[in-house]
């Protein structure tokens, strides 16, 4: 393996499916299998997801919410889908832990980064809800920051498509793939595969993020083994 500590972050959206809401038990069975192979070969895995496919902080702002109230909204998000995630880890026989940034200690342990670490060296998967725990920050800012916190080795950016385009490969045929990317490109260039903040700590602290697509069976694993899948967005192209 090329990687020991790894912090995958997957959007809500990715768990909902083609259902388009809610969390699809199939997408659920199948993120689990491949973190679970992960585990067994010894990688330490952590996870940050975000809530999209419940509640997005800046829509409901967008619509007339308070932002701060929409954002927190956003949080609790993040738990449901940490849940259950966990749940269909634990069925597997992956102990989990999930660990949130907004104090629940009926049904989460709160993150304390030096608890975090240690559950990761007992060879636990670690679950990181409700973002950073404040208003106006994503969950990819939180990646950011918890990837540099724990050590990770490198960011993992779990998306729909295979890397990183110069313009949607969805709606336009001819847009360009990167192979590689600086991270003040990536800045500078828009490109929103995640936001300025976390880019920005990741290029501050020299961490890198491999963006691919995580709907092909095997390509966490593929990446994790250095496989060149992707978008590497780095400092030095």
């Amino acid at each position: 393996m090329k990687y020991k500590r790894v912090l995958l972050k997957l959007s809500g959206e990715a768990l909902s499916g083609n259902q388009g809401h809610g969390v699809s038990e199939e997408i659920l069975d199948t993120l689990s299998l491949e973190v679970k192979e992960l585990n067994q070969k010894g990688v330490e895995v952590a996870i940050v997801i975000g809530g999209g496919n419940i509640h997005r902080g800046v829509a409901g702002a967008t619509k007339g919410m308070d932002r701060t109230t929409s954002d927190h909204m956003g949080m609790l998000a993040t738990v449901i889908n940490s849940l259950a995630l966990q749940d269909s880890l634990e069925r597997k026989g992956i102990k989990t832990r999930v660990l949130t940034a907004i104090e629940m200690k009926e049904i989460a342990e709160p993150y304390i980064r030096r608890r975090a670490m240690r559950h990761l060296e007992k060879g636990r998967v670690v679950i990181f809800a409700a973002g950073t725990g404040n208003p106006y920050f994503t969950t990819d800012t939180a990646a950011a920051l918890r990837a540099n916190e724990i050590d990770a080795d490198v960011i993992l950016k779990a998306t729909k498509v295979n890397g990183v385009y110069d313009m949607d490969p969805m709606t336009n045929k001819e847009a360009k793939k990167y192979d590689t990317l600086s991270y003040i490109s990536a800045i500078n260039k828009g490109l929103k595969v995640m936001d300025s903040t976390a880019l920005s700590l990741s290029m501050d602290n020299d961490i890198d993020i491999i963006v691919f697509n995580v709907f092909e069976r095997g390509n966490i694993m593929k990446v994790v083994m250095g496989e060149k899948l992707g978008t590497r967005i780095t400092k030095n192209v």
